[in-house]
């Protein structure tokens, strides 16, 4: 049986919170590019029942979904965080980061967060951390593929720049296509040079 995604949802409204924001990030894993963080606040009324874990679904259905979930929800906040900063702060901080930048670019503000992952961000707002919860919330869901499609967009943008590395294929996550063009290029701007498969380059 399909678990009901819009558990927590119903939960946090039967505790009196009325603005439920969804959050979750894309780009923890590439080598190359931001991460990027999304906030969803849906309404309560919404039907789309397609929406679900950004990575089971395929890069067309998640843009379509993308289009429906801009269509109808109460607000979107979208953070960024640079590969410059990853190299900074380290890339959990970085997400997390990205994340509380998502939650302060949603008007109206947000009175309960329900979050993917295991780690609170920095807000004073009420906050519910979810294990796997771009599968088992439905805000959670809709942030996770506005994210993905926020990223992958970018990093399309950035094969422009660079078209001998592939990011219009793979996002800049580790493939074998992408370390060869490293290991033979050495690294662009955006590289996470903190990364194992970049930093061990020289001409980084």
């Amino acid at each position: 049986m399909k678990p009901d995604l819009w558990t927590f949802e119903k939960r946090s409204a039967e505790r009196g919170f009325v603005n439920i924001a969804g959050i979750d990030e894309a780009g923890r894993g590439p080598l190359a590019g931001p991460v990027v963080s999304a906030a969803v606040i849906l309404p309560l009324s919404l039907s789309l029942t397609e929406i679900g874990d950004s990575k089971k679904l395929s890069p067309g259905k998640r843009e379509r979904l993308y289009l429906q979930i801009y269509k109808h929800a109460v607000s979107i906040g979208i953070g960024i965080v640079d590969s410059a900063e990853i190299d900074r702060i380290n890339i959990l901080q970085a997400s997390l980061l990205a994340m509380g930048m998502a939650v302060e670019n949603l008007n109206p503000r947000p009175d309960c967060l329900l979050i993917d992952g295991l780690f609170p961000i920095y807000s004073n707002i009420e906050q519910n951390v979810i294990p796997g919860g771009d599968g088992r919330s439905i805000s959670i869901a809709a942030a996770s593929i506005v994210a993905k499609v926020t990223r992958d967009r970018l990093m399309e943008r950035y094969h422009q720049d660079y078209p001998e590395f592939g990011f219009s294929r793979h996002k800049g996550y580790p493939t074998r296509s992408h370390k060869e063009a490293i290991q033979r290029l050495g690294c662009t701007p955006i590289h996470r040079r903190t990364f194992k498969g970049v930093r061990e380059y020289l001409s980084c």
